[in-house]
């Protein structure tokens, strides 16, 4: 077969390969992880109803047998936790970061702060405007009457003797300024 109708069957094949690579993505469970505070919680995926779970962190085995692990006061160090069900083991690496005094903001808060950051500066340009607006055409409150700018000499009148043409006749009068030969 020629190139141009093998294009469109190669495309279609990629396109069947890439989603079944999705959805083996979407069958593949995953860990849920809560942080609040210094307080973590791991929710295993695996026992949906099931209270037998047998939960390691950092090669310890934990009392706790729910589907749920908290743990209270983490220090943000990393931390390789595992929960078990039978023969079925999920492992996580755990690195999450924490702090006592930081405060959890929702997409709403955000979106809040944001807007109004926007019209407090839009008020303060609005302002800016107006009150530079008037000041354009006044002249200054010194009461200075002198031109602004360099002082610049003006040259002499035209009619100058300084500046008159050379003569026919007093041309010997300008030789001596000629350069010599040495």
């Amino acid at each position: 077969m020629r190139l141009e109708q093998c294009l469109p069957l190669l495309g279609l094949l990629l396109c069947a390969v890439g989603t079944t690579a999705q959805q083996d993505e979407e069958l593949e469970e995953e860990f849920l992880v809560e942080i609040s505070g210094t307080t973590v919680t791991i929710t295993c995926p695996l026992g949906e109803d099931d209270d037998n779970i047998q939960w390691e962190l950092s090669g310890k085995t934990q009392d706790t047998k729910e589907r749920k692990f908290i743990i209270k006061d983490h220090d943000s160090s990393p931390a390789n936790l595992s929960c078990s069900l039978g023969n079925a083991k999920h492992q996580l690496y755990l690195n999450a970061k924490v702090c006592a005094t930081c405060e959890e903001l929702d997409a709403l808060m955000v979106a809040g702060i944001i807007t109004a950051d926007l019209l407090i500066t839009l008020g303060v340009l609005i302002l800016v405007y107006y009150f530079s607006k008037g000041r354009k055409g006044r002249a200054s409150s010194a009461g200075d009457s002198r031109p602004r700018g360099p002082k610049m000499q003006r040259p002499p009148p035209v009619p100058n003797p300084d500046y008159e043409p050379i003569r026919k006749g007093q041309r010997e009068v300008y030789a001596g300024l000629a350069p010599r030969a040495i």
